[in-house]
């Protein structure tokens, strides 16, 4: 049976998921805005007729 301490060790020398998933939160908050940006600017009122 491994000792607990050696267990810990190669637990805490593996990375987690903390870049990638920072990344992709940014990358989707970015994108959010963009797409509000985008279907927003349609509902602009710039008709000089009314």
């Amino acid at each position: 049976m491994p000792d607990t301490t050696t267990l810990l060790a190669a637990v805490s020398d593996q990375q987690g998921p903390g870049d990638t998933l920072r990344i992709v939160l940014v990358a989707s908050l970015v994108g959010a805005a963009l797409l509000a940006w985008f279907l927003l600017r349609g509902y602009r009122d710039n008709d000089p007729n009314d």
